[in-house]
């Protein structure tokens, strides 16, 4: 079968050598005795684990050279770390550090700089929830971390969505064949954000729609509320109230035109 190659660092992925138990073992007791060739045998014979932790990062980013650099550090520290007393294989001690380097670093490189203070209290909320699993054999709440960590719930929940990747307001959500719901759909319309003249106008447009889209329009450009919020209230679809919206506001601008 025909090797697929994928030049990553100047690697030829193709051809990287897999070692088996028995030549990492003995590998493993040379270094122990200070042999760095052998040292350098375990990392090029274990860089696989980096490349199939890379595949769930593919589309991700950009360049996979940066976070095939960043695993290899997470593999040598692994290397480096792993006892062989005990009977765990190499693969499942490294694979989460290997996870961790490159996570760790996509975090500190997100496109949106997030303040020194806020990280710390992210992560110190995810190094107290590892532990509190370990310990517990359960997740524990953010309000049992914050109570630990002796700051407010809302500061937990606030620095640990600082970590995720920002997603674009219009990124689709939901499609059930006919009219796509995009991520912008969700977001509630604050009566504050919108002026008199604005709210006066579409008041006077609503006059000469159906019950149900003047409702429909009203609960999110005057109260505010989400599309999902309005659906529970009616006992229809979200994509039900998408569609009637949208066809709403298209009647008030032939009709203002």
């Amino acid at each position: 079968m025909a090797r697929h190659k994928v030049d990553i660092c100047g690697v030829d992925t193709a051809n990287i050598k897999v070692l088996k138990d028995s030549e990492a073992k003995e590998l493993f007791k040379k270094m122990k005795n200070g042999d760095a060739k052998a040292r350098e045998e375990l990392i090029n014979g274990n860089l696989k684990l980096v490349l199939s932790i890379l595949k769930n990062f593919s589309g991700r980013v950009d360049n996979l050279d940066d976070l095939f650099q960043v695993g290899c550090v997470g593999l040598v520290k692994a290397i480096d770390n792993f006892d062989t007393s005990f009977d765990v294989k190499l693969s499942t001690y490294a694979c989460p550090l290997i996870l961790g380097e490159i996570k760790r670093y996509l975090r500190d490189n997100n496109s949106l700089r997030i303040s020194r203070s806020i990280k710390d209290i992210a992560y110190k909320s995810l190094k107290l929830k590892d532990e509190l699993v370990t310990i517990d054999g359960k997740e524990p709440t953010n309000k049992e971390i914050a109570d630990i960590l002796g700051i407010t719930e809302y500061e937990v929940v606030n620095a640990l969505e600082s970590l995720k990747e920002p997603v674009s307001m219009y990124e689709p959500i939901y499609n059930d064949g006919g009219d796509t719901i995009y991520l912008y759909d969700q977001i509630a319309n604050k009566e504050d954000d919108y002026d008199l003249e604005s709210k006066l106008a579409i008041e006077k447009a609503l006059n000469n729609l159906k019950d149900r889209e003047k409702y429909i329009l009203k609960e999110r450009y005057l109260i505010g509320k989400t599309q999902m919020e309005i659906a529970e209230e009616l006992g229809i679809s979200q994509a039900q109230i998408s569609r009637i919206e949208k066809g709403a506001i298209n009647n008030i601008k032939k009709r203002v035109k």
